[in-house]
């Protein structure tokens, strides 16, 4: 009798136990490591800009984005005003939000990148353009921003963030990367 009493209650713990880990499973379905976002900011420039982000944790993500400029005309207002051809960027980001891997952020990225060689040289009150060669480049930056995630995994995300050339910035009148986004994603 007491041996078939230990293993019903030595099966109830196990029951238990098991029951207990779906039940935090399920309770906290939107805490999925994995986003995609599109910076619509961009797109309507006349440049694509996706962004892949993998959540370690509730305040910690790592990621990468990447940028291609399409529209190469300089009118004024597209993204090509800064003579930018295409960035890669890993990024790391801390957030400060009670929500899982969302709220206000900071975050530390690098970039390898493509600029126009375009250089303005004043002489003596003489301002000449010299074109040169497009210039590759790596970049170390800060950024701020906010992201909103829905229970559905439909995210929000504004950012913004600069960073300076490490290398070639004599080669090109651009010292600087400038990051800003207004991004549509999904969590999954």
């Amino acid at each position: 009798m007491k041996r078939r009493f230990l293993i019903i209650i030595t099966l109830f713990a196990f029951f238990t136990v098991k029951a207990q880990n779906q039940k935090d499973t399920i309770s906290k379905p939107y805490e999925k490591k994995n986003e995609v976002k599109l910076n619509a900011y961009f797109t309507a420039l006349g440049a694509f800009e996706a962004t892949y982000e993998r959540n370690l944790n509730k305040k910690s993500s790592v990621g990468i984005t990447g940028l291609y400029v399409f529209n190469q005309k300089n009118d004024g207002n597209s993204i090509n005003d800064e003579d930018t051809n295409f960035l890669i960027s890993p990024f790391y980001r801390r957030y400060f939000g009670k929500k899982y891997a969302s709220g206000f952020f900071l975050e530390g990225f690098g970039t390898f990148g493509s600029t126009d060689g375009k250089q303005l040289t004043d002489m003596e009150g003489n301002i000449t353009l010299e074109e040169g060669p497009d210039v590759l480049d790596l970049s170390l930056g800060l950024s701020i921003g906010g992201k909103w995630v829905t229970k559905s995994g439909i995210g929000f995300e504004v950012l913004w963030g600069m960073g300076a050339h490490l290398f070639n910035s004599n080669k090109t009148d651009h010292n600087v990367v400038n990051r800003r986004a207004l991004s549509i994603g999904y969590r999954f």
